[in-house]
């Protein structure tokens, strides 16, 4: 078995002892957060690359003309999602840093890292890359919307666009860019195909790096806080359960195959956290917890994302030949 493969199949191991080495230096030292901070956008984008490269052009080009799954994905992360969140929000206490938060990292679907794990379940990840420009430039535009409607415009009007451009140009656009330039350069020579060959092995370790750089700079900023807005880990687990189900039935309506399924299930329960972190950060001094609020949804998340590539395949999406339609899934359950 070659090492790409047996990383595939063991990638809950490689994912479990990176977490455990994370939790491991985050809490024995945390002086060292701020370090591993400033690598989590260039890990990310790695990251990024190494799993672009694994769809062809040629895939990603037809995706784009997919407009029933774009469709689907912004119903769901910009009509279903804020329902369910104001409806989960209703059991968090009345402090605006705890819910500017919550609200902030659960209405922005994730442009990043969804791609990888979209790929590690087989699920159709061009269309996931194919929707992330107009998911970036949509809740760009709707999250002050929605934190007017939920708080207030006193919260809306601190938002600024800056950090999401910047992301989107560096975890995206950059790395996207690099894995179409690489996948030109190996259909012309024998060097470029090498080369798109080694990076083959790295989704897996770099997925594990990234959950190693996430924790170790994140961990020691919730530990000093987390009596505080330990309050919020129930609405993350909560949101991590429900959304994966409001996905897939969403997925039976429209008669998507697995691959397409398993896509709008996981850009349904993403959340954008790493993204999200600068705007919490550059919030006035009285939202100084707000910042905890989202890397505690990151960690979470984390651990949901390990255990819905397991729990995705395996039974809410099963590989199917044929597409699998609402009643199928309902006469399962």
């Amino acid at each position: 078995m070659d090492s790409k493969r047996w990383l595939q199949r063991h990638q809950v191991v490689v994912y479990t002892a990176f977490v455990f080495l994370a939790v491991s230096i985050g809490l024995g030292r945390p002086n060292s957060a701020t370090v591993f901070e400033r690598l989590i956008d260039p890990v990310l984008a790695v990251l990024l690359y190494v799993t672009f490269l694994e769809i062809p052009f040629v895939r990603l080009r037809r995706a784009f003309r997919n407009q029933r799954f774009i469709a689907a994905a912004l119903g769901m992360n910009f009509l279903v999602v804020p329902v369910v969140v104001w409806g989960l929000t209703r059991f968090l206490p009345r402090r605006p840093v705890i819910l500017v938060g919550a609200f902030m990292v659960l209405l922005t679907p994730c442009i990043d890292y969804v791609i990888t794990f979209t790929e590690l379940v087989e699920g159709d990840s061009e269309q996931i890359t194919a929707t992330t420009p107009v998911l970036m430039l949509v809740q760009l535009l709707l999250l002050p919307v929605y934190l007017w409607l939920f708080m207030g415009w006193e919260v809306a009007e601190v938002i600024e666009p800056e950090p999401f451009v910047e992301a989107f140009l560096i975890i995206i656009a950059l790395p996207l860019t690099l894995a179409w330039l690489t996948e030109v350069w190996a259909e012309r020579s024998s060097r470029g195909k090498v080369w798109g060959e080694t990076m083959g092995w790295l989704p897996v370790p770099m997925m594990g790096a990234t959950l190693f750089v996430v924790i170790a700079s994140q961990l020691p900023r919730v530990q000093n806080s987390i009596g505080q807005i330990a309050v919020v880990i129930p609405v993350y687990v909560a949101f991590l359960a429900v959304m994966p189900i409001l996905g897939r039935l969403a997925a039976g309506v429209l008669e998507m195959d697995a691959g397409e399924s398993r896509a709008l299930v996981f850009t349904s329960v993403t959340r954008n956290s790493l993204v999200v972190l600068p705007l919490a950060l550059a919030l006035p001094p009285d939202y100084r917890l707000a910042p905890a609020v989202v890397v505690t949804q990151t960690l979470v998340e984390l651990v949901g994302m390990v255990t819905l590539t397991r729990i995705v395949p395996a039974w809410l999406v099963p590989e199917s030949p044929k597409r699998t339609a609402l009643p199928e899934l309902m006469s399962r359950e």
